[in-house]
């Protein structure tokens, strides 16, 4: 059903491309894989990604000949936050784009961060080598001559919006975030290029994402085989599309993706300052707030330790479920959200058998769940409402009756949940719909959804504070923290 729009995913190992019709139907797909390299967590060539994203747009159109591409609308791209890339001042990169997994400006980061706390303290300051504004200062140090010719800095997503639209120096509120951008004030702040050596000019212009900033550029267009006229728009993190994908986006709503970490998002309509740094606070398209934190325990314990056998576990748990065991499945050491504790490990009791192990570790992921909604609720003060869920640990049945009667809420997994389609909503936002909280009810199907059942609730809640004298115990989380 047209109108149809498209979303790009920029991802660490490949492109994606969608084109969703005006029903939310995903109608087809394409996706190109980058050659990589050991060095490919540092750098990566953003003219490889244009390439793979123009042979993705080419697939998509081909893929589907009855579909008449004249009526494609928007389109808007996603990608990794904290990527960046030097550009000349023609549009050129001057270096390959330096990764948001690139460590090597931890040195850099912690200046940032002083610098922040000291000139700005207010909004995200919080910087580690992940963080954009780092990644900018440490190339100043390594590359003084490259630096000399920066006309502007730019994000991954910034860079094939350029291309799409021949709009440079354009980016959105969840890129520039933790490039130093105050999202309360819409500023980028004086100490940026007063006490770190930055330039203003370098400064990309930000705009609320979603926001249409022209049309496809005609030369690209006609190399494509795609109208000029549809509309491009500035872009979002990944992390942020995916959000808007599982359904996540009016005030009370909240999205944990479980992968091999647990991160959780929502929307308030205050904004929540953490002075440990474990919750941070994007700016959301209608300007309420997106905050989230990542936690480093997750499911990566799923398939390390039980994954030739998931389904027999899977009904063994059923029947198991709720018990009485308290588990804790980190399985690196420390933990940064919902608390910040170095020197916590994992734990769980002797003597299990697999499916009792297994059981008791979902458990444990569901009652850390609990604890981080609790810890925001404690700064906002507003009701959560529903859990969209997302992430490999979503696909387990099982886990979502868990979650679900611990949190005491209702869990939905919406059918399409990758950041390529939420990209593609996103571009639907203001071109179609009024606002980003339409698109999501028109675009976005429920796949499944999962309400507790008040007996099983009552015993997890007594367990879930079991969980947390355990980690008071051994002294993960301080008295102080407890909201509940």
């Amino acid at each position: 059903m047209a109108p149809y729009f498209i979303g790009i995913d920029i991802g660490t190992q490949g492109a994606r491309v969608v084109l969703l019709d005006a029903a939310g139907t995903v109608l087809a797909s394409a996706a190109e894989v980058f050659p990589l390299s050991e060095e490919s967590r540092e750098e990566q060539s953003p003219e490889v990604w244009w390439a793979a994203c123009v042979t993705s747009l080419k697939a998509l159109k081909t893929s589907v000949p009855d579909v008449d591409f004249t009526e494609v609308l928007a389109m808007a791209v996603t990608s990794t936050s904290g990527t960046v890339i030097p550009l000349d001042a023609q549009h050129q990169p001057l270096h390959n784009a330096i990764m948001y997994s690139d460590k090597r400006s931890g040195k850099q980061a912690k200046i940032c961060t002083a610098a922040a706390v000291k000139y700005h303290n207010k909004g995200f300051t919080a910087f580690n080598s992940s963080s954009a504004l780092a990644k900018i200062v440490w190339f100043g140090d390594t590359y003084p001559e490259k630096a000399a010719q920066i006309a502007k800095w730019i994000h991954a997503a910034d860079y094939i919006t350029g291309k799409l639209s021949g709009r440079w120096g354009l980016t959105d509120y969840t890129n520039a975030f933790k490039t130093g951008y105050d999202v309360s004030d819409y500023e980028w702040p004086e100490y940026l290029y007063t006490h770190l050596p930055l330039k203003k000019s370098w400064l990309p212009e930000v705009f609320p994402s979603g926001t249409v900033i022209g049309t496809l550029d005609p030369a690209v267009a006609a190399s494509l085989g795609l109208p000029a006229s549809i509309q491009v728009t500035v872009g979002i993190t990944d992390g942020c599309a995916s959000q808007i994908a599982s359904g996540a986006v009016k005030p009370g709503e909240w999205n944990t993706t479980i992968g091999t970490t647990m991160v959780i998002k929502g929307v308030t309509k205050k904004q929540i300052v953490d002075e440990e740094g474990r919750i941070y606070s994007h700016r959301h398209p209608a300007g309420y707030w997106m905050p989230g934190g990542a936690s480093n325990t997750g499911a990566d314990w799923v398939t390390n330790e039980f994954g030739d056998n998931l389904e027999a576990l899977g009904k063994a748990a059923e029947k198991l479920i709720p018990t009485d065991l308290i588990a804790y499945p980190l399985r690196q050491h420390g933990e940064r959200f919902p608390m910040v504790a170095p020197d916590a490990v994992g734990f769980e009791p002797e003597g299990l058998s697999m499916a009792e192990r297994f059981t008791a570790n979902m458990e444990g992921v569901a009652y850390l769940e609990r604890f981080s909604f609790e810890l925001i609720q404690g700064f906002t003060n507003e009701k959560i409402s529903a859990v969209f869920t997302a992430g490999g640990g979503s696909n387990s049945e099982v886990w979502l009756k868990i979650r679900s009667n611990v949190l005491n809420l209702p869990i939905y997994k919406m059918k399409e949940v990758s950041g390529a389609v939420g990209a593609a909503i996103l571009a639907a936002s203001n071109t179609h719909f009024s606002s980003l909280a339409d698109a999501v009810t028109a675009l976005t199907t429920i796949d499944k959804e999962v309400h507790p059942e008040p007996e099983l609730a009552a015993v997890y809640d007594k367990n879930y504070h079991r969980f947390l004298n355990l980690l008071l115990e051994k002294g993960y989380i301080k008295k102080g923290e407890l909201h509940a």
